[in-house]
């Protein structure tokens, strides 16, 4: 299937495309600010810059679009026209989600990963919210055993 877009048509559309502030990534901060937990941004120094940085409990989230990172529902099928591209890419960026993810827990964070499908149905999004404190209790469990207990003091 050819493209119906002029190639300028086409890089305009793609460069709309955001890699921070995405309705799911903003879902995800209202609910962890919301139970009282506060975290930071897109931290520098962590690989792959996780999307939130919960550093007192040494956990992290990544809230990954379906279609840039290849998961297996419906979005993050590989499209048909230039389908060899697009299977290298998604394949380049599930090897490097992999490796940041493996760095990430040898550096001893505990690293979760929020996936778009999962926010979009009410049902589905129930289903997450239940997922997401499960993780940072344990993840908070971690700390007060290192001794963080005093900076976690979180309602969950």
């Amino acid at each position: 299937m050819t493209d119906t877009l002029s190639p300028l048509e086409r890089s305009a559309r793609m460069a709309r495309i955001r890699s921070k502030d995405t309705k799911p990534e903003l879902f995800v901060r209202q609910l962890l600010w919301a139970a009282g937990y506060r975290y930071r941004l897109h931290v520098r120094g962590l690989p792959g810059r996780p999307d939130v940085v919960l550093r007192s409990l040494r956990a992290v989230v990544f809230v990954n679009g379906c279609f840039w990172h290849g998961h297996s529902c419906q979005k993050g099928r590989i499209p048909e026209g230039n389908s060899d591209f697009w299977r290298k890419k998604f394949e380049a960026n599930q090897t490097r989600d992999k490796r940041v993810r493996a760095e990430l827990k040898r550096m001893g964070w505990r690293v979760t990963v929020v996936w778009e499908c999962s926010l979009s149905t009410i049902a589905r999004r129930e289903q997450a919210t239940k997922k997401l404190p499960d993780f940072l209790a344990k993840a908070r469990h971690d700390a007060i055993a290192r001794g963080a207990a005093d900076r976690c003091n979180v309602k969950i």
